[in-house]
């Protein structure tokens, strides 16, 4: 796997930690020195700080950090305080530090505000929210994944939170409770009509990359490609697909996928796309695939020579196949069968005629009697991307799903194509 995800585990995500913890519901104002007519009693601020709270509260609003720290030590020193003054106290504490990223005080801070137990519930959701933001910015994964679950039992967490202790449970290397938190924020980031962050499925994949279960990266890769349409999970999908494909023919039909999609990154796998195609009868298409990858930059120096020579084989061939073309479409034209419409529209294809392989392919499918349908169908759709008419091109890879004994493998890479076109 690419060493973005494997860095995930060693370094935690970059979190906006204000923005994490929900700032806005901690501000300053948040308190005063006088007793609200609304608050249950016990629940506000003693007369005996309230000298000192007044002055943190200014400090605070007029974000002066380090002098609200001054003003709130000071009322910490008065005898007489009840457990709502020391909440309070160490929850503005908490508050001063995190604006000066003293995350180690803030955190110290809310441990001893929340260990009072006279918390209001608004900031028990509060200060749950502070240490969970606190403890994610600071990798202490264990911690962020407790308070976490606080939150997503307390329904307080957002989409993003779950994402995060997904993140947590990744990092302590839990692959089976990350997968649960990783569905659960996909989950929720739908709900709330948001795309999944792709970072959730790269925990996934990796965990099925580090044990080596080939099988359960496979949907990984196909939902990444349905959220991103990145040809690097392309690449990966389609190499794990090909690696116990045993027929040729299904070989190369999981190459055209590989190619239509600009996911081959080796100059191997252009040779090898060529070899079967010139196999196929199809040497048009080789001609295309070989100076493809000429001009791609990729061609190793020791494979130059057996390229240039596959190349020319490859043209030979193509040239008369051109030449051989009005003869066959007259062929074709005559003949009740739709085969030979069926290599005339693949002879076509090769040359880059692409309206014309459309014509003589579509031909073919109405006579019926084709051999390969689903190399019909698939012809027919690439042609029609070509001719940048997606909406065809879709039509045509639908009627794959018709074809008797299809490969269940390149049907499903197909589908995958056809759900990103256009």
């Amino acid at each position: 796997m690419s060493h973005s995800i494997r860095d995930s585990r060693r370094r935690p995500a970059m979190l906006c930690l204000m923005a994490l913890l929900g700032c806005a519901a901690i501000s300053p104002a948040a308190f005063s020195a006088d007793k609200p007519a609304d608050k249950p009693k016990g629940q506000e601020i003693s007369r005996v700080i309230a000298k000192e709270m007044t002055a943190a509260q200014k400090a605070l609003q007029a974000n002066q950090w380090t002098e609200a720290l001054k003003n709130l030590d000071a009322a910490e020193t008065k005898s007489g305080l009840t457990p709502f003054d020391e909440m309070k106290i160490s929850y503005f504490k908490g508050f001063a530090n995190i604006k000066l990223n003293n995350l180690k005080a803030a955190q110290a801070a809310f441990e001893k505000s929340q260990a009072t137990g006279v918390a209001t519930p608004e900031d028990k959701v509060n200060i749950t929210r502070a240490l969970f933001g606190i403890s994610a910015s600071t990798s202490q994964f264990q911690k962020t994944v407790e308070y976490g679950k606080e939150m997503a039992d307390a329904g307080t967490a957002s989409p993003n939170d779950l994402a995060i202790i997904a993140q947590s449970y990744y990092q302590l290397k839990d692959c089976k409770n990350s997968g649960v938190w990783v569905e659960k924020a996909v989950a929720a980031s739908r709900k709330a009509g948001e795309a999944p962050k792709e970072n959730l499925y790269l925990f996934k994949l990796q965990c099925a990359s580090d044990a080596g279960d080939s099988g359960a990266m496979v949907p990984v890769l196909t939902d990444l490609i349905h959220l991103t349409n990145k040809t690097s999970y392309w690449n990966t999908l389609i190499r794990l697909e090909r690696q116990d494909e045993r027929e040729d023919r299904n070989t190369l039909m999981i190459y055209r996928v590989m190619y239509d999609v600009n996911a081959m990154q080796a100059d191997t796998d252009y040779i090898e796309m060529a070899q079967l195609l010139g196999d196929a009868a199809l040497p048009g298409e080789a001609q295309l695939v070989l100076e493809k990858l000429q001009s791609s930059g990729i061609l190793k120096d020791d494979h130059k020579e057996r390229t240039t020579r596959l190349l020319n084989a490859m043209k030979t061939r193509a040239d008369a196949d051109k030449k051989g073309l009005p003869a066959l479409d007259a062929e074709a034209n005559k003949n009740p069968a739709g085969q030979l419409d069926m290599k005339l529209g693949e002879v076509y294809y090769g040359a880059g005629d692409y309206q014309g392989a459309v014509t003589a392919i579509t031909r073919g499918i109405g006579k019926g009697q084709i051999k390969q349908q689903d190399e019909a169908f698939v012809y027919l759709a690439r042609a029609q991307v070509q001719l940048k008419n997606p909406a065809e091109a879709k039509k045509a890879l639908a009627g794959l799903k018709s074809v008797p004994n299809i490969s269940p493998r390149v049907l499903k890479l197909w589908e995958l194509y056809a759900d990103k076109l256009g």
